[in-house]
């Protein structure tokens, strides 16, 4: 799996054996398959590590190595339009179904979901532990604590906007400032600043041994955080055609049970939306 946006991370495979008492290449890593399938993802469900246990089962499977471009949602979304990825893995509702209704995608699913999280230093300088996400802002805000914010369009970035436009708008503050780089990062940026910042809970639980942030906001549906893939439009049959088979992999039972069993340090990241439930 190759990962752009990010640094390069290669995954090694055993080989396997097979014939009776044949040996064939074992000891030898597997070349990389030629057919490549390009897929933009958020830096947050690649900060999370997710991807690297449910997508190397589907290349060596599938015989596609899947590259793996990080953005931010919105920088996602473009790369599909402009054609230069064949899928989109993201969570932005409203701006996937604009994407979709412009005509640049040809199909979407619901794939998982988490939550966002407002996070902040251990000592809570401002008080806001236990209170609704809204008013927490707010006090955030008139306090001029510092707050991160990632500032780069991505599904997180379109939520925050979205809590802010809600409290009637983000006020100017020396506190706050724009990180302008993926989840991971701003995370670090904020655990060094000590300061406030709105995270998906995925990437947050994944990183939380290096930082002294905690949650402190009351569980809220304006904290939901559905995630939706997108096989993007184009001419090319073949690319079209495996583009279609991530997507029905992403959303098969046995790939959504992986995601319902990814933990990090016994916690669930993501719950799957495509699990029937027995009556």
């Amino acid at each position: 799996m190759g990962y752009f946006g990010g640094p390069a991370r290669w995954e090694v495979w055993m080989c396997c054996c097979l014939g009776l008492g044949a040996v064939v290449g074992c000891g030898e890593a597997d070349p990389q398959p030629a057919v490549s399938l390009r897929v933009a993802v958020t830096t947050s469900t690649r900060d999370s590590g997710l991807l690297d246990a449910i997508v190397p089962p589907y290349e060596t499977s599938a015989g596609v190595r899947v590259d793996i471009v990080a953005v931010g949602t919105g920088r996602a979304l473009q790369l599909g339009r402009a054609g230069d990825v064949d899928v989109v893995f993201v969570h932005a509702r409203a701006a996937e179904d604009a994407f979709m209704r412009d005509g640049d995608g040809v199909r979407r699913e619901d794939v998982m979901y988490n939550t966002f999280e407002l996070l902040g230093p251990t000592g809570d300088p401002v008080a806001i532990g236990g209170s609704d996400v809204l008013p927490a802002l707010r006090r955030i805000a008139t306090a001029g604590a510092p707050f991160v914010s990632r500032g780069d369009s991505s599904g997180t970035h379109q939520r925050e906007l979205a809590l802010w436009q809600a409290v009637g708008g983000r006020p100017a503050w020396s506190g706050f400032v724009e990180s302008g780089q993926g989840m991971g990062p701003s995370l670090l940026m904020a655990h060094e600043m000590q300061a406030y910042i709105l995270s998906d809970r995925g990437t947050f639980l994944s990183m939380r041994s290096k930082l002294d942030l905690v949650p402190l906001t009351a569980p809220s549906p304006l904290l939901e955080n559905p995630y939706g893939i997108i096989v993007v439009k184009t001419d090319h049959r073949q690319q079209l055609q495996r583009a279609h088979e991530f997507v029905d992999y992403m959303i098969s039972a046995p790939t959504q049970r992986q995601i319902a069993d990814y933990r990090v340090d016994g916690q669930v990241l993501f719950h799957p939306l495509r699990l029937r439930t027995e009556p």
